[in-house]
């Protein structure tokens, strides 16, 4: 046999182990060079720690990827994707190979970074780094929260593992920092993350920009760490994975690897992303003694070992519903509180104990919506969150509902601290984990902190609120720099995210009902903390009008309360609606017939049908003012070319809130102003 001949046949003293991890690598190989994009480094290089958690620890059944009590486990450097298919597809679940072959292209089950909405087994969305990692906290957090308040002596219903690959880009972003530092904190022991620490990056060797001890600094945030010196140590690695399920703090396992192993071009930045090429394609495979010209090749022999998982994960699955139903025969009472909790059922007439704020006084809609969580949290047990400390500002605290804290996982009120990034992907991380419909507050203009967090909860298409106050100028003297103006458009401009400004404590009721509703998307309300006017629902239209997300809040009237086509239409959102309810009150006194549409949700609105839309605002009347203590863009839509938008066109200012909505112009007066230069056109 030539020695061309041997290089196309597959070395057979390979071990088994070798052959798997070789399988993993070459299945990227081909997938990232057919779609002529990707990242092979990381697969190639993580291979075997990827290899032996998913065969010696991984507690999952590929049949049923939302088992309860699976392990999870993130690629939180999404941009290795895959090897996270390469898994999913090895193991049993519902992804075939032609999807690995169809890697990166229009509508596939395997894009460039994993989705959690497209693919079976991929349990969150990742790619930006830090993301993944911190939504792992929210996975611990949600896992031993449900423990706590479900596993009695002899029934661990929850007991599982959350397993992560890290990288170093991840450990780079403060996001995680963040993340660590609050895991940490909390002793969340069932926390295992592997660092693939390949000490390259896209520009170069991490020593470019990261420098730092990082064991030592994971030591310090109250991790336990482990360092594995060969990433091809399979062994070393088992070692370290028991010796983290052994430990009650969470660990960091720093794995040495070689980014893109096999590759000519290991070690270098040049492994990281991009397909190899032909040549170098072949030449990989040769160095891994594999068949160089069988493309997406999986030995007999890798695919059966892969494979048994089924049969134990069936197995382990089963006799955990053998536990379960244990369980609810000797705590009954418990045992229909999990079911209902695990299936996401909401309580019959839930929404009997939303307050009905009748006679109420004027307050601040953080108040409101204080009073809503408080109504809701008995009834809705499931109902869990907090505040990245202010949680006596933003009125997030649940009465008698306790602290969730190291060693009183149970307590329904979480404490993020300073930390609104990371509070944002553990809200979505506790969603994911099932069970929980978490919320989370801070003031609206820190929104920006966590972006990111709320983009990728809209994509993965998660139930997570967040609770944003002190929404405008209105907070008054803390100046500007807590003042948001152009947060709103911010988040309206995100798909699939609610973003609710509601008007006065019948709205805010609304907004949380619809909150609660929507279980697969997340929902912003934008809260005052300035006191508003409750309006009297039985001079004007019912809060119901929310659910349609803009509705005819004061019909035009002539003299004698008999409804006229109107001449002109107000529109705004929150605490501006009342403003312009007063304004509609002198306008209509001088003759001039006056419609006030409440619009505490544009994008609930745009679902609405186009009937509905054209009886709320009717084309034909193009004399429009908008009345929003925020920033323009955006408005242009509803008010038409015609019409005009009464808003903030710079950064506000430091003075007590009554005295800057007056001196920005959010006034009577001005509005009566603005109105009657537009009928005046």
């Amino acid at each position: 046999m030539s020695a061309s001949t041997q290089h196309k046949e597959l070395d057979e003293t390979q071990s088994l182990d070798q052959l798997c991890i070789n399988t993993i690598r070459t299945l990227t190989l081909d997938a990232v060079q057919k779609a002529e994009s990707g990242h092979p480094g990381l697969p190639l290089g993580a291979a075997p720690m990827a290899y032996v958690l998913w065969t010696k620890f991984l507690r999952h059944n590929p049949k049923n990827p939302r088992w309860a009590n699976r392990d999870r486990f993130l690629l939180s450097a999404g941009h290795g994707s895959m090897l996270l298919y390469s898994l999913l597809h090895l193991t049993g679940y519902d992804l075939p190979l032609d999807e690995l072959k169809n890697f990166r292209q229009w509508m596939s089950k395997t894009p460039g970074h994993p989705e959690n909405i497209l693919t079976s087994g991929v349990e969150i969305t990742t790619g930006p780094l830090g993301q993944g990692f911190a939504n792992g906290v929210g996975m611990s957090i949600g896992a031993a929260h449900l423990a706590g308040k479900f596993n009695q002596p002899d029934f661990p219903l929850i007991d599982h593992f959350v397993y992560a690959n890290v990288s170093d880009g991840d450990l780079m972003e403060g996001v995680a920092s963040e993340a660590a530092s609050l895991a940490g904190h909390l002793k969340l022991g069932k926390l295992i993350y592997l660092y693939d620490d390949n000490h390259v990056t896209i520009e170069g060797f991490t020593s470019l920009a990261f420098s730092e001890n990082v064991p030592r600094r994971f030591e310090a945030y109250g991790w336990h760490t482990v360092r594995v010196e060969d990433g091809n140590d399979l062994a070393a690695i088992e070692g370290a994975i028991r010796e983290a399920q052994n430990d009650p703090r969470p660990s960091l396992i720093s794995v040495r690897t070689v980014i893109g192993f096999g590759m000519e071009t290991a070690g270098t930045r040049k492994a990281h992303s991009d397909a190899p090429g032909e040549d170098a394609v072949r030449a990989a495979k040769r160095a891994l003694g594999w068949p160089e010209d069988r493309e997406f090749y999986i030995p007999d022999e890798a695919l059966q070992h892969f494979r048994a998982c089924l049969e134990v994960g069936t197995q382990a699955e089963r006799e955990w519903n053998k536990l379960v139903e244990d369980y609810t025969k000797r705590h009954a009472e418990l045992g229909e509180a999990w079911r209902m909790t695990m299936k996401g059922e909401l309580p019959a007439k839930w929404e009997d104990a939303l307050p009905k704020f009748e006679d109420a006084k004027p307050q601040a809609t953080r108040q409101s919506s204080g009073e809503v969580i408080n109504a809701l949290a008995p009834i809705i047990p499931a109902l869990v969150g907090g505040s990245a400390d202010l949680g006596v500002s933003n009125n997030t605290d649940i009465k008698d509902g306790g602290d969730f804290e190291a060693d009183s996982y149970a307590g329904r009120i979480l404490h993020f601290g300073v930390r609104e990034h990371a509070m944002g992907a553990c809200l979505t991380g506790i969603s994911l984990n099932g069970g929980l419909i978490p919320y989370g507050g801070t003031f609206l203009v820190f929104s920006d902190y966590m972006k990111p967090t709320i983009r990728l909860a809209a994509l993965s298409e998660v139930q997570v609120i967040y609770v944003f106050t002190h929404d405008s100028i209105g907070l008054g003297e803390d100046g500007p720099t807590h003042q948001p103006i152009e947060q709103l458009a911010g988040l309206r401009a995100i798909p699939n995210l609610f973003v609710m400004r509601p008007a006065d404590a019948h709205e805010t009721r609304e907004a949380w009902r619809t909150a609660i509703l929507r279980r697969d998307a997340p929902t912003a309300l934008a809260l005052t903390r300035q006191k508003v006017p409750v309006i009297d629902r039985k001079l004007y239209a019912s809060a119901e009008g929310t659910r349609r997300g803009a509705y005819i809040i004061a019909e035009a009237q002539d003299a004698n309360g008999e409804q006229q086509t109107p001449q002109l239409i107000l529109i705004a959102t929150g605490s501006e609606v009342a403003l312009c309810l007063e304004a509609r009150e002198q306008l209509q006194k001088e003759g001039t017939p006056v419609r006030v549409v409440s619009m505490p949700c544009w994008e609930l609105f745009e679902e609405q049908d186009e009937t509905y839309r054209n009886e709320v605002l009717p084309p034909d009347i193009a004399a429009r003012l908008a009345v929003e203590a925020e920033a323009r863009l955006g408005w242009d839509r509803w008010t038409g070319t015609r019409g005009d938008v009464l808003c903030m066109e710079r950064f506000g200012a430091s003075a007590p809130g009554d005295v800057t909505m007056k001196e920005f112009g959010f006034t009577v007066e001005n509005v009566l102003k603005r109105a009657r230069a537009l009928l005046n056109k």
